[in-house]
């Protein structure tokens, strides 16, 4: 089963906002898709079980962007 969690990010406004968040956030453990999307701002998470709200937000913060769950 997997479990999607949808965030909003503040910051983003071209391909390469869109690849930093994507880059940080399938680095944490038990990411199986990211996809992100600068134009409506929207980051979602697909993985096996549900993560830490709080890992994604430093994730999207590592890169560079504000982000809370939508």
């Amino acid at each position: 089963m997997t479990t999607t969690t949808t965030y909003q990010v503040t910051g983003m406004t071209c391909a390469h906002c869109e690849r930093a968040v994507t880059q940080e956030v399938s680095d944490l453990a038990g990411v199986a898709g990211v996809d992100v999307s600068a134009e409506t701002g929207r980051l979602v998470v697909e993985s096996a079980e549900p993560l830490d709200d709080a890992a994604v937000i430093a994730a999207v913060d590592e890169a560079g962007y504000a982000a809370t769950r939508a």
